[in-house]
């Protein structure tokens, strides 16, 4: 399969930031040439980017598919209220049937919105379906099964003990690790730490560190749950997670809001990459990440909307926007450009993902996931800069275009593997059942 994105503004995100004008030519899922087409080109079906952006496809490393559905249910509650009153119900009355409308109807935003690879938290029961929702969307994914195995405020369901838990993830990796060309690998996912043992979270670093996989959880996202933690372990959020063995170059952690600059030295050490939620962290009341002063030591952040619970999208040109700007207010204009925000969009992303030799910048030989972005909308021009007109003018109706894998995911407005009514109607009926399960 050949594909030829015709007069573009090229954003590679390469290592030296080069801005090529003209083609990108894909052939077989790759990025086969940039800028002129080779010799041996064969015929093609033709992108006309008509003078807009393409950029590397957006990586949202913090995501929950199967709260989806929970949009607007969950508002206005603080974060530990908003799990106990509503998201924790909610999750445990999920069946396949929810999961899979809750996912595809994610995918479908996401991929409106040129995000091309995630890395998702799901509940913990029912992970095989959204993995086989997600098959037929083109999505790359990494997802993981929650685990939990305490907490008298959560639903029976949502509880399970280390050694089911462990023996689900296990069987899910060796289901789905690689499947669907590649595009789609599972990781461990404990919840947070107040909410597992200490059991499980050591067998949990003991079995990424034996089989390679990402453990994805939350870390520091507000006080209170700092001060639980503090309450019963006598340690910070990330200090704990290091004497548990977690604290390694595998682990990503949701949120670091309220990390203090020894937990930051430790993260720095140890190559813990940060997911931010800037959107999903305002909406909470949470606070506003050091960003600034985590990148300044070297720590890997990245970008996610997190859940359309406690975002309500799952914008990433919002997330850079919010993540540009919020630390603005903090330390001034400039203190995280609109090219920095774009990084961390993309090749941050890769990188907290493992996947930087395949994702995250226009490179020939790499994976073409790429996204076409008009800028001829009257709320873009000038288009001076076009780091800057991509943070701060762009937003998800300006996408033409979102290939994955070298294929067209989404294009004018139109899916190309499901019709957005049947998403829509599915989403809204298992929404009803879902919250009547529930009783929210």
């Amino acid at each position: 399969m050949s594909l030829r994105i015709h007069n573009a503004t090229i954003l590679t995100m390469d290592d030296a930031w080069t801005i090529r004008t003209g083609d990108v030519w894909i052939e077989n899922g790759r990025i086969k040439a940039i800028g002129s087409m080779p010799s041996d080109a064969k015929p093609a079906t033709i992108i006309d980017a008509r003078g807009g952006l393409v950029v590397p496809g957006f990586i949202q490393t913090h995501i929950h598919l199967c709260q989806t559905l929970f949009r607007g249910a969950a508002d206005d509650l603080p974060l530990l209220a908003w799990l106990r009153e509503r998201v924790w119900p909610l999750e445990a009355a999920h069946d396949d049937r929810t999961l899979t409308a809750a996912t595809r109807l994610a995918a479908a935003e996401l991929s409106a919105g040129g995000t091309t690879s995630i890395l998702t938290m799901e509940t913990v029961h029912g992970t095989d379906a959204v993995l086989e929702a997600l098959v037929a969307t083109g999505m790359r994914a990494t997802v993981g099964k929650c685990l939990m195995d305490m907490g008298d405020d959560a639903p029976a369901r949502l509880k399970q003990p280390l050694a089911a838990a462990l023996d689900e993830s296990v069987a899910l990796d060796q289901r789905w690790r690689d499947a669907a060309d590649g595009r789609l690998r599972t990781a461990l996912a404990p919840r947070f730490a107040i909410s597992c043992s200490p059991a499980l979270l050591e067998a949990t670093a003991a079995l990424s560190a034996s089989a390679g996989l990402i453990v994805h959880t939350h870390a520091s996202e507000q006080r209170e749950e700092v001060a639980i933690v503090r309450a019963r372990t006598g340690l910070d959020n990330m200090a704990y997670l290091a004497s548990v063995g977690l604290a390694t170059e595998r682990l990503c952690a949701a949120h670091c809001v309220w990390v203090t600059e020894a937990e930051q030295a430790l993260m720095a050490e140890r190559s813990v990459k940060v997911l931010h939620c800037p959107g999903s962290n305002l909406k909470l009341g949470s606070g506003v990440a050091p960003v600034h002063e985590m990148r300044a030591r070297g720590i890997s952040v990245s970008l996610g909307a997190d859940g359309a619970a406690c975002n309500n999208t799952l914008d990433m040109f919002h997330e850079m926007r919010l993540a540009a700007t919020l630390q603005a207010m903090r330390h001034g204009p400039g203190a995280l450009p609109a090219r920095e925000a774009v990084w961390m969009a993309t090749r941050e992303g890769a990188r907290a993902l493992g996947l930087a030799d395949q994702v995250g910048s226009i490179e020939v030989g790499k994976r073409a996931d790429v996204v076409v972005i008009s800028t001829d909308g009257v709320h873009q021009r000038p288009a001076a800069d076009p780091y800057a007109t991509l943070v701060y003018s762009c937003r998800p109706s300006d996408v033409r275009a979102t290939i994955i894998d070298g294929r067209v995911v989404y294009r004018d407005g139109k899916l190309t593997w499901g019709e957005r009514e049947s998403i829509v109607d599915a989403a809204d009926q298992a929404r009803a059942s879902l919250r009547e399960r529930a009783g929210v």
